[in-house]
């Protein structure tokens, strides 16, 4: 077993529920700003919305759009049959989205535990590709932001994982050695694959069981209990 020092670990959907977060608030606006008066159910609506909003997120992983196209593109798609295509209101559906979301407290199972025990043994900080005011409301309202030495977010580094550059940034940015770190999250193509091509072994959390793509990963665990056993 090597001896690690550096933990980066992502937060979206790694430690910080995003998927149930996320449909809670999108249910709140959707009833609140009665899309009912054109989708058949808040399911339809999150049926359409959700594959569209994940094919932004990887566009923008890949530096194909900025942070404004995501934010403008993936409610601008889904409100355009309601009539609504202002960009302003658009804008302020966002943000009313975003600010509901950050308050949520809901965490994936085993979190809390996992970083109970990690706090004092290695040195943590989050690496995440999510926006700095929404991730900073997350950590706070949670509660996890007392575990975390750093937050090292992709608009800090102006560029997102999977690019190995802005591993290149966290490494350099918290004075921790390659040889010494480990990045654990969710995400194959971001976390894994990003941490891999930047030689830093790596920790998938795999719930739903995914297959590999390309190469077996360091450590891979379907529930963050089965963290304890290797760290």
């Amino acid at each position: 077993m090597k001896h690690y020092k550096s933990l980066f670990i992502d937060l979206d959907d790694t430690l910080w529920d995003t998927y149930h977060n996320n449909k809670e608030s999108l249910e709140e606006i959707y009833t609140d700003y009665r899309f009912d008066r054109y989708y058949t159910s808040f399911e339809a609506f999150f049926a359409i919305y959700m594959p569209h909003n994940e094919l932004l997120w990887a566009q923008y992983r890949n530096g194909e759009i900025d942070r404004q196209t995501l934010i403008l593109d993936r409610f601008l798609y889904v409100l355009r049959p309601l009539g609504i295509e202002d960009s302003e209101e658009v804008l302020r559906i966002n943000k009313d989205f975003l600010f509901r979301t950050g308050n949520k407290t809901r965490l994936v199972p085993g979190a809390l535990d996992l970083l109970d025990y990690l706090k004092g043994r290695y040195r943590l900080f989050i690496l995440s590709n999510g926006f700095r005011e929404v991730q900073g409301m997350k950590l706070q309202y949670s509660g996890l932001a007392p575990y975390f030495e750093k937050v090292i977010l992709s608009e800090d580094a102006q560029i997102q994982k999977p690019n190995k550059r802005i591993f290149d940034y966290a490494l350099k940015n918290t004075n921790s050695r390659k040889s010494e770190s480990l990045m654990i999250g969710d995400s194959w193509e971001a976390d894994i694959s990003g941490a891999y091509q930047a030689r830093i072994d790596q920790l998938w959390f795999n719930p739903r069981q995914l297959p590999v793509n390309g190469f077996a990963p360091t450590y891979t665990v379907a529930s963050l209990s089965e963290v304890h056993v290797i760290l």
